[in-house]
């Protein structure tokens, strides 16, 4: 299937690991111009070389004008971007009764307040041209909350109802705007979730996986590559009338429709 994606320019924030360098990956191989970028400037220039056509930024996205000189670093080397890919790194494992407003504060920081940012700085030129793409790394948390995910469950369920939002602001402007929700995807992100579910329950980390990964109908965790390709998906060109779309790439996990 040819999605539509040779020249046009990708954005795909936080890329240089995990889910977020295997999506940038996947966009370069369809032939979109891609943007690799995080805060390990040499990692992005060094993925960025392997990949057909690329730059690597480096970017604290954190900072108040980081989102800004993203998207006008993007324009320098390739124009506007076309697709942009929100991306986040979670927050740390908390129970709900555990949180406090500043731990709220950091995680709307990172999965919120520079998300929208990029997205408002970005839709001016989309929607000028007629043609977009907005889609965000989320988490079945936002279907299901995961225990032990409190920060994550609030802070991506905030995001899932802005972007369900501009969704329907910005369809008649030919711009899509979706979440792809990964389950137990193998990254250093989900190891590091396994360990701190072990401590929390008093068990050793092959017990926890092991459980993990017998709750899961597919019995197994998912590779990066099989998130990034259904994100490529709705990214292209064959996926127009999709959107305002929360997807799941959780290997059955999640048990509703």
């Amino acid at each position: 299937m040819d999605l539509g994606l040779a020249g046009r320019t990708a954005l795909v924030a936080a890329s240089t690991s995990g889910i977020g360098e295997a999506v940038a990956r996947a966009l370069a191989a369809e032939g979109a111009r891609t943007v690799v970028c995080g805060r390990r400037g040499e990692r992005a220039k060094q993925i960025a070389a392997e990949l057909p056509e690329a730059v690597g930024i480096e970017v604290d996205l954190l900072d108040e004008d980081g989102p800004g000189r993203l998207l006008d670093a993007t324009a320098a080397a390739f124009g506007r971007p076309d697709v942009l890919v929100l991306n986040g790194p979670g927050p740390r494992p908390a129970l709900a009764a555990d949180v406090a407003l500043a731990d709220v504060d950091a995680a709307l920081d990172t999965l919120l307040r520079q998300q929208i940012r990029l997205a408002t700085g970005a839709l001016p030129a989309m929607r000028e041209r007629g043609w977009g793409r907005i889609l965000a790394v989320g988490s079945t948390g936002i279907a299901a909350p995961l225990p032990n995910l409190a920060l994550s469950n609030l802070s991506r369920a905030a995001l899932a109802g802005y972007l369900k939002t501009l969704a329907a602001e910005v369809a008649a402007d030919g711009v899509t705007v979706n979440l792809l929700l990964p389950g137990r995807i193998e990254t250093d992100r989900t190891a590091a979730l396994d360990a701190a579910n072990a401590a929390r329950l008093g068990r050793s980390v092959a017990e926890t996986m092991q459980a993990s990964i017998e709750s899961i109908p597919a019995r197994r965790y998912g590779r990066p590559a099989e998130f990034a390709a259904a994100a490529a998906f709705l990214c292209g060109a064959p996926a127009s009338y999709i959107t305002g779309t929360a997807l799941r790439c959780d290997g059955g996990l999640v048990r509703g429709l």
